[in-house]
């Protein structure tokens, strides 16, 4: 095929818009607790406004390097590293939230498990490039593909943070699937998992309130089912257009995390059903956008890669969204490019950019 002179200027615009959105849903959902805690209404706006430009000149960047300079081992291994170690380095923080996830230096916080998935997806990608022809060896292929990706679920899970590492597990099914691998190995890895999950949901505490909330959400709106239940609230009396911008009352104070996890559930408040599906249309372009450069791609590698990248996003999405609306329990998983999380924003658009890169490859 011919070079491509620029990018895709429609996945690159996509991505623009849904920054900027978030930009703009992080400073309402946020003002009013910024305020109470900081002293200044922008606290949040200001820190997410860093990532985003720090983010978006990254993306800038990697939109000019070449892909394959990702395509060796030099490359992957020592990231694969890095990543495990950082994902390690989390249990020697303080806990914060109930949980291990952030690495603090200083002023600065880090999540490691944003960097585990797309360190994951490139493994995958230069690892299945020529493993097409012997998929479906457990010994030399499925194995050794799988090891990266149980090392971090694992790891992740720890934390706990379940939610990413149902999305590690996710992009990796589908990334072995698209390289040819039968039915019956992703089956035999369900079975296996299922115990272990089962044990997650139903013998961890917390997991089991919420899950018990999600099949009884009106048995104790107050306690297990408060998020829940103050959700669908925010979603339902935003009817068509909403309320307004910067009109929402459940942020204020109602609904927790009103500017991370439950981003969506003020924008459906405040701009109504119309809004919410101008986010989902968003995020379906991308996924079209996305899922087209790996489908048209002729290198096998920058394939994967764009799959990877792109069926992440889109799972993340998926999930945050289908908890705002109750239809999976609660998880805490972030709104991509929308939702408050600078370490999330900023390995995001870093993706986005070997992403546009690829796109170049595409007529």
């Amino acid at each position: 095929m011919a070079k491509r002179v620029g990018v895709d200027k429609v996945l690159f615009c996509t991505t623009l818009i849904l920054v900027v959105l978030g930009l703009v849903m992080v400073f309402s959902a946020s003002a009013i607790t910024a305020k109470a805690a900081f002293g200044s209404p922008y606290n949040f706006l200001i820190r997410q406004s860093i990532w985003a430009v720090l983010g978006l000149a990254a993306m800038t960047v990697l939109m000019q390097v070449d892909y394959r300079k990702y395509n060796q081992p030099r490359i992957v291994f020592p990231l694969v590293a890095i990543t495990a170690v950082l994902l390690l380095g989390v249990f020697a923080m303080r806990v914060s939230h109930g949980a291990h996830r952030w690495l603090t230096l200083g002023p600065l916080s880090l999540q490691p498990s944003e960097f585990a998935k797309p360190t994951l997806v490139l493994f995958l990608a230069w690892f299945l490039q020529n493993k097409l022809h012997m998929i479906n060896d457990w010994r030399a292929t499925l194995v050794p593909a799988a090891l990266p990706s149980l090392l971090f679920i694992g790891l992740i899970m720890k934390e706990p943070d379940l939610g990413t590492a149902l999305v590690c597990a996710g992009v990796t099914a589908l990334m072995l699937y698209l390289a040819g691998m039968e039915l019956k190995y992703l089956a035999l890895a369900g079975a296996a998992a299922a115990p272990v999950l089962a044990y997650m949901l139903l013998f961890v505490k917390f997991r089991r309130d919420r899950l018990l909330a999600f099949l009884h959400p009106n048995a104790d709106t107050l306690g297990t089912g408060y998020h829940m239940n103050q959700s669908l609230i925010a979603v339902g009396t935003g009817g068509v257009f909403g309320r307004g911008y910067m009109e929402g009352l459940q942020k204020l104070f109602y609904l927790p995390e009103s500017h991370t996890d439950y981003i969506f559930a003020n924008i459906s408040e405040e701009l109504g059903l119309a809004g919410a599906l101008v986010v989902v249309s968003l995020f379906v372009v991308l996924g079209y956008r996305g899922l087209r450069a790996a489908l048209l791609s002729q290198d096998t590698f920058a394939r994967f890669l764009a799959f990877g990248i792109t069926t992440t996003i889109l799972i993340q999405a998926f999930f945050n969204i289908s908890v705002v609306l109750a239809l999976v329990p609660t998880k805490g998983i972030t709104l991509p490019f929308v939702s408050y999380g600078g370490t999330s924003l900023f390995i995001t658009l870093l993706s986005m950019g070997v992403l546009l890169n690829i796109t170049r490859e595409i007529d």
